[in-house]
């Protein structure tokens, strides 16, 4: 069985800097995600909840961290699924409760059969019992009639800033993810599936031991104007562009790219006009995510580039002002052709915990080094839309560009920076490994 991906010390100093913050006699409950079916006897593959990867690491179904405090001290159990031959030849071997209590960062394990009669008796004189609910239906039917609180407001705040470990994992899924889109974008031609390129980058992270950290996007054509396009069943015809938004998780850490090509290697004028406004606009952003500034610091760089570009272009007749919104709200008509944020935390989540994602009613956390960020403007022109007029010179251009960054003291570090994304490369490299 493959070893923990952080030291003992790591996850202890985890567990410690949660723990501290909970008042003396309290009890923490910290389930797994549930197993879901797909259907009949079949589930749908298993990702453990990222608060138990957190703070102990553990993989397996089933799974439930408890820390105990009484009178200043805290004691950590790991419930876990027993030893049993009958189901482990069909699902594969357990780590069991021995193998937990001696290689997973706790002071005890014991078997999930007992999950009842343990937890009464830890609750038993508890002031405060701290929980997630909706992953365990067992637990929440024994915790159903005592007053809990939700767990995760004190965990999410120290997953915010990762450490040098996690920086490297992370950066591990950034080069898997940027070489499983150079991959792709090598191997396109004009006629090909959007199921061909998804089975091209998804592949990849295969192959390098690392599996999606979300479903892969390949819309091609009018298909990349819907911002959450999912079918990727259809024909990429010449002409089009395509936009892959994939990425990867190495032991649960996510990376998140976001390129746009023209199948057939060449850009029209067009859709060269509207890449380069969204390259400028991500290039602002970049240059944004410095340490100490406010969260939408980032969000209003890409959107003055763009609602100034909207106007150049002549898709806006009206003064930047006017486009940004009333009041500066940055609500204006740009946001009929950029309707999502520019960016959000990264980690143990895609859409990674302690805020920061887009809007002006929450200003969001202050960008500090550790933390890890994507930045994704994107300009949206479907021709299907019949809520906003779309000059005809760039119906059916959808385009979005992202990278993965880290904040540090010195400035942005675009973890996926080896992916490219200047024309000319892009250019240069479509269809040059067929």
């Amino acid at each position: 069985m493959a070893g923990l991906p952080f030291t003992d010390s790591e996850y202890l100093n985890r567990q410690k800097n949660v723990l501290d913050e909970l008042p003396s006699e309290s009890v923490l409950f910290i389930p797994t995600n549930p197993r879901a079916v797909r259907s009949n006897d079949v589930s749908y593959p298993f990702r453990a909840s990222s608060y138990i990867l957190y703070l102990c690491g553990w993989t397996e179904p089933d799974g439930i961290f408890v820390a105990r405090k009484s009178s200043g001290n805290w004691k950590t159990i790991l419930f876990v699924q027993p030893r049993d031959t009958k189901s482990e030849i069909w699902e594969g071997i357990r780590v069991g409760v021995e193998g937990a209590s001696e290689g997973w960062p706790v002071d005890e394990a014991a078997s999930i059969v007992d999950l009842e009669k343990e937890v009464r008796i830890l609750i038993q004189g508890c002031t405060d019992i701290f929980t997630i609910e909706g992953s365990s239906p067992e637990l929440d039917m024994i915790l159903s009639d005592v007053d809990t609180s939700d767990a995760k407001s004190h965990i999410d705040g120290h997953r915010i800033v990762k450490s040098e470990m996690e920086i490297e994992l992370m950066m591990k899924a950034a080069t898997i993810a940027s070489n499983a889109h150079i991959l792709a974008i090598e191997s396109t031609y004009a006629g090909i599936g959007e199921w061909q390129i998804q089975a091209i980058v998804e592949g990849h992270f295969a192959h390098n031991k690392s599996q999606w950290s979300y479903p892969s996007i390949v819309g091609g054509g009018d298909n990349a104007t819907i911002l959450h396009y999912k079918e990727n069943d259809c024909t990429i015809e010449s002409g089009d562009l395509v936009l892959v938004d994939a990425g990867c998780e190495v032991e649960g850490y996510a990376s998140d790219i976001t390129r746009t090509w023209p199948v057939n290697g060449q850009f029209t004028d067009a859709q060269r006009e509207i890449y380069e406004l969204v390259l400028s606009a991500e290039l602002a952003g970049i240059e944004a995510c410095q340490p100490g500034s406010p969260w939408l610091s980032m969000h209003r760089a890409t959107s003055m580039v763009l609602a100034a570009g909207l106007i150049e272009l002549g898709i806006l007749d009206c003064s930047i002002e006017e486009a940004i919104g009333e009041e500066n709200d940055f609500n204006g008509p740009y946001r009929n052709f950029f309707m999502h944020g520019t960016g959000h935390l990264l980690g143990l989540d895609v859409h990674d915990v302690g805020g920061g994602r887009q809007g002006d009613d929450d200003p969001g956390p202050i960008l500090r080094p550790g933390m890890v960020v994507t930045v994704e403007p994107g300009l949206y022109f479907g021709s299907w839309r019949t809520d906003v007029t779309i000059p005809e010179r760039y119906s059916g251009i959808g385009i979005r560009i992202e990278d993965d960054v880290l904040i540090t003291d010195s400035g942005p570090v675009v973890l996926t920076a080896n992916c490219p994304k200047k024309i000319d490369e892009i250019e240069a490299l479509v269809g040059s490994n067929r």
